[in-house]
Parts: C-alpha cells; sequence; structure tokens
C-alpha cells in the first residue's frame, strides 16, 4: 500500500468518480490512476470502486470506509510535513482561507495586510464560495480555515470558533420614502417594499427570515445575491430595498444611499471560524486568528480544538463577543 495510491483514491472520490478530472489536477494520466486503483483493490482483496465496463459508477461500501480512512491518513502525513517545517522555518509556509465575500471584501482586508507585513514567507491563499462550499473546502483538507457565519454547523468534523456579532443596515436611494423615515424603521414598513438582500445560506439570511415569519408577515424578496456590492448596484437602479450586513455599508463609497438601522428588526448573527479536527496549527495560524478575534489566543484555540465534537462552544459561551 502506497500513499500514492491512497491520495488517488481519495481524490477519485472527491471528484465524483472522473478519473480524468482527477488525472487532470494531480498532472497525472488517467491510465495511471486506474492501475495504482486497481494494484490496490488486489492487495486489500477488495473492490474500492463498482465499475460499469472502464467506468466507475459508485463506491462500494466497503470502499468508502477505505476512502475514508485514506482522508485521516493523508491529512496525518500532511500533518507531519507541518511539524518538520514549524520546526526548520516557523515564519514560512501556507495559509489558505475559505470565505464569503462579505467578510473578504469588508472584514478580512485590514487583517490580511497586517499579517502579510509581519509573515512575508507566507503564502496567503483565499478562496470564495457559498458557506456550504467554503466549510466542505476545510472538511475535505483543500483549505485551513473557513470563515463564515451560516452553514458551518452541518459539518461536524469541524471545530467552530465564535469571532463577532453583527447586525444589518437597511439601503435606499436618497429620494425613496423610506429615507425622510421618521422614527424607527419596522418590519411591516419593510414589507410593503420589494426586497433586495442575500441569497438563502448567506451572510444570516436566515435571521432575517425568521423575523419576518415570527411577526406573520411575507417579505417581497425581489432579488438575491451573494454579494453585499451587488445588492447595492440593484438599490441604486431602484428595484427594491436592500438589505445588508452593516460592515458592507462603506461611508466614503455609498454616499448616493441612506444607511437606516436595521437591529433592532432582526436578531444579530455571529461569524464563526471553522478548523478541522486534527488540523496541526502552525505558529503563523495561531496569530492570524488572534488578529481576526483577539478572545481567540492559542490557549483558548487549543482547548476547543481538543474538547470534542460539539463541546468547544461551551467554551465561549461566557465571552462577551464583540460587534461588528
Amino acid at each position: 500500500m502506497k500513499l500514492q495510491q491512497l491520495r488517488y483514491i481519495w481524490e477519485v472520490n472527491r471528484h465524483n468518480l472522473n478519473v480524468s478530472a482527477t488525472a487532470q489536477s494531480l498532472f497525472t494520466s488517467q491510465p495511471g490512476i486506474s492501475k495504482q486503483i486497481r494494484l490496490l483493490e488486489d492487495e486489500l482483496g477488495v473492490e474500492i470502486f463498482a465499475r460499469s465496463g472502464k467506468h466507475l459508477t459508485r463506491v462500494t461500501p466497503a470502499g468508502q470506509s477505505i476512502v475514508d480512512l485514506a482522508g485521516q491518513v493523508l491529512r496525518l502525513a500532511d500533518n507531519i510535513k507541518q511539524v518538520a517545517q514549524e520546526h526548520s522555518d516557523e515564519r514560512r509556509g501556507s495559509l489558505a482561507i475559505a470565505t464569503t465575500h462579505t467578510q473578504a471584501r469588508y472584514a478580512l482586508p485590514p487583517i490580511i495586510s497586517e499579517f502579510t507585513l509581519k509573515y512575508p514567507d507566507v503564502a496567503l491563499h483565499m478562496q470564495q464560495g457559498t458557506p456550504k462550499q467554503i466549510a466542505q473546502m476545510v472538511s475535505e483538507g483543500q483549505a485551513d480555515f473557513a470563515i463564515a457565519t451560516e452553514s458551518l454547523e452541518l459539518f461536524t468534523d469541524l471545530v467552530l470558533l465564535p469571532c463577532y456579532r453583527w447586525n444589518r443596515c437597511v439601503l435606499v436611494p436618497k429620494d425613496h420614502p423610506l429615507a425622510t423615515l421618521q422614527g424607527p424603521l419596522t418590519l411591516e414598513e419593510l414589507a410593503d417594499h420589494p426586497l433586495v438582500t442575500y441569497v438563502f445560506g448567506f451572510t444570516g439570511r436566515s435571521q432575517l427570515d425568521d423575523a419576518f415569519k415570527a411577526k406573520g408577515l411575507t417579505p417581497n424578496v425581489v432579488l438575491t445575491a451573494s454579494d453585499a456590492d451587488v445588492i447595492k448596484t440593484y438599490v441604486r437602479l431602484g428595484m427594491g430595498v436592500g438589505i445588508v450586513a452593516h460592515m458592507a455599508v462603506d461611508a466614503a463609497l455609498d454616499v448616493d444611499l441612506v444607511a437606516l438601522d436595521g437591529s433592532h428588526l432582526f436578531a444579530s448573527s455571529t461569524t464563526k471560524i471553522g478548523i478541522r479536527r486534527g488540523t496541526f496549527m502552525r505558529g503563523y495560524m495561531y496569530d492570524f486568528l488572534e488578529r481576526f478575534a483577539p478572545h481567540l489566543t492559542r490557549d483558548r484555540v487549543d482547548e476547543a480544538l481538543t474538547a470534542g465534537p460539539r463541546h468547544e462552544q461551551s467554551l465561549f459561551d461566557s465571552l462577551d463577543l464583540p460587534e461588528y
């Protein structure tokens, strides 16, 4: 049994049994991968993949267990490399962050700027996607940290570290009727207008829907997007009233819009960082976490990583998280 063979079956499974796509991603040949998988199956005496002719059709029950264990072995092998690198040069390496547009555009820039100045030899990679996609990236070892508000809890192999709480702003053009509203905005008033907001599953959208439902109201959502800047674009076009994260309002760039406080209308949301359980933490990774959320000290992070599935949250229950 070779480490390379385990990588092949892991990657073939990750690429939905597409051997050609797997070969391209690993810069090797399709026949070479097929041969090594056959050799591994012969050695183990079981089929990992069921076949129809030359095509893989599904993962067998035994194969699924083997693929899962292969993933664990590959992650441990990667941890061995990380341990060696940490001792040989603690300020050199890589950090892959998977996050949503809102975090990448508004929350992360000052943190990234400070981090790269201190660690110029750490290659930083940022990947964007839906909350579910970025959680999966970390779960499968394609990224080190997932930063999002929604969906991380769907992956039980991730340790979730709460970072900060935030709420929403309502955005309208200056000539909109709500722009001159006297007194606090109400959900009933919002329900009277077409709304432009986040796609369900993005950036605290569930709290928004829950607030309307609790009042027996049906919001008239005419357009959804995963990008706050896209939402603002369509608010400017007059398509509807925008509801975005408070952090997504730029006082310098959004001078043509009126921002109304929405924090009394919706429950606050919590942005979290997800880390795959068993990840070897480099020194600069701890530093990044503490820069992003000062309460995420090395000791607290280590305690959460070893707390056991779904017990890490209790370590932070007494903390008064900052409001963004």
